[in-house]
């Protein structure tokens, strides 16, 4: 018997094609597909669902002023009263530690907007440079780098005082630092891709070539980088509420909650209790959520 026979050609039949056939998936909708894969990931985005909605519906819902002292029902344990019980001034917990949500949240979003904001420009514009403007830029953001992070954070809440914008302003005066980093790397591998020496050749400007092409084709990292930078924030202003460096009162955050509620440990836990659930709650949700664009992008970055 000769080879020729041992194989045989198998005909498809155009409806058969059909069946099999699939229609290519974008960038974006192949990274989503690959992120709702991951439970984890999706747990993390019910739960941080979940806390955003009760941020700004729990105070309506309430009934109770999160500002409003009762010395008569001080530090009275949960009920159907006080869902979450009531503080040492008889303000109710349900109230602000859903009015502390608010804050915390607020920091942390504002904080990685103007990380995201002076990095991507900082760093684009850093790699798309090169050269010396490379250098003298990034050896700029090398020393604000070497400063510590928290040690420059409290010394201005010290000498500026505390307030919502002085903890933002405090947080971000190093915090773009890694974002400019990332940005630059992504940059650097990106610029010389076919479309952007193309698009450089029929004249587009810098501003034109990294808006268009560079930071669209580098938001992957940002995304994810992102992502770990609010959880990064919210914890960094309750770690200064503990040092006595928190908003001043009668604002409340979870970082504040902690801080009052640390003390009554031992008599009133539950004034401890929730804000401290809440935080490690909104922590462990950004963090997976992170993890899982991560993996949902390592396929495409590997490329």
């Amino acid at each position: 018997m000769e080879n020729k026979d041992l194989f045989k050609l198998v005909g498809t039949k155009s409806a058969d094609a059909e069946k099999i056939s699939k229609p290519s998936l974008s960038f974006w909708k192949d990274v989503l597909y690959r992120f709702r894969k991951n439970k984890l990931a999706l747990v993390g985005v019910v739960i941080l669902a979940l806390l955003i909605i009760m941020a700004i519906f729990g105070p309506m819902i309430s009934g109770y002023d999160y500002a409003s002292n009762d010395l008569s029902n001080k530090n009275q344990p949960p009920s159907a009263e006080h869902w979450f019980g009531t503080d040492d001034l008889g303000r109710d917990v349900f109230t602000r530690t859903w009015e502390g949500a608010r804050i915390s949240i607020f920091i942390g979003l504002a904080a990685a907007f103007i990380d995201l904001t002076i990095g991507v420009f900082w760093g684009g514009i850093a790699g798309y440079k090169g050269g010396r403007v490379d250098e003298y830029m990034m050896r700029t953001a090398d020393v604000l780098y070497g400063i510590p992070y928290l040690l420059l954070v409290i010394l201005l809440m010290v000498v500026l005082g505390s307030s919502l914008s002085t903890m933002i302003l405090a947080m971000s005066i190093t915090g773009w630092v890694n974002m400019s980093r990332i940005v630059r790397g992504q940059v650097l591998s990106l610029k010389g891709q076919e479309y952007v020496l193309a698009s450089r050749t029929l004249g587009a400007g810098t501003s034109r070539i990294m808006s268009k092409h560079l930071i669209p084709n580098a938001m992957g990292p940002i995304l994810v980088t992102m992502t770990l930078t609010i959880p990064s924030a919210i914890f960094t202003e309750a770690f200064l509420s503990f040092l006595g460096l928190g908003l001043t009162p009668p604002l409340a955050s979870w970082g504040t909650m902690a801080s009052d509620g640390l003390p009554a440990l031992r008599y009133y836990p539950w004034r401890l209790f929730f804000p401290a659930t809440f935080i490690c709650l909104t922590i462990f949700a950004f963090n997976v959520i992170g993890d899982g664009l991560r993996d949902a992008l390592d396929p495409r970055l590997r490329k």
